[in-house]
């Protein structure tokens, strides 16, 4: 990333974006944090602080807690997605996180369509319990991941898999 930022109204695109994703019982569990300007910063700097305090002394390293601290230097915008799960739900928890997913390509996919770099990060104490409490969570809710978005100065890689899709599909006529 190379620090330019996003025009908000770009943001709000892709949260539109993401909220046309897929949804069973039309529950739309997807909800956003967004962080921009200062707010990216102190976000990561807490996210290293969450590290530290919950992690044990012999795992910890300096180097992931200062990884965490500074992800953010050259980054715009920073959305934690996070399942909202309703208690009163009768649609398979599986399908929520499905529905959420959805709605994190939706963003990803018109990212790319911008010229916006975005990474879907789970790394750091994005699935400890301790991240749910910072954002003020529910016990049934879930944090999806963390969407990095910025601009960068070296062009797209092109797409790679492992598998050729010849692998992957089974047709039956």
């Amino acid at each position: 990333m190379n620090g330019k930022k996003i025009d908000n109204a770009l943001i709000q695109r892709l949260l539109i974006l993401a909220d046309w994703a897929p949804t069973h019982g039309r529950t739309e569990p997807w909800r956003f944090v967004v962080y921009e300007q200062d707010a990216v910063g102190k976000f990561c700097r807490d996210h290293a602080e969450l590290y530290k305090k919950g992690t044990d002394p012999e795992k910890f390293t300096h180097a992931k807690y200062e990884k965490l601290q500074q992800q953010g230097d050259r980054l715009s915008h920073i959305i934690v997605v996070y399942m909202k799960r309703s208690i009163l739900n009768s649609i398979p928890v599986l399908e929520e996180i499905a529905a959420v997913s959805a709605s994190m390509q939706n963003i990803l996919l018109g990212a790319a369509s911008l010229g916006i770099a975005a990474l879907w990060s789970t790394g750091g104490m994005t699935h400890d319990p301790s991240m749910k409490t910072y954002l003020g969570l529910g016990d049934e809710d879930i944090v999806m991941g963390l969407l990095f978005l910025g601009y960068t100065d070296e062009p797209a890689k092109d797409g790679q898999r492992r598998i050729p899709l010849e692998e992957k599909v089974n047709w039956h006529s």
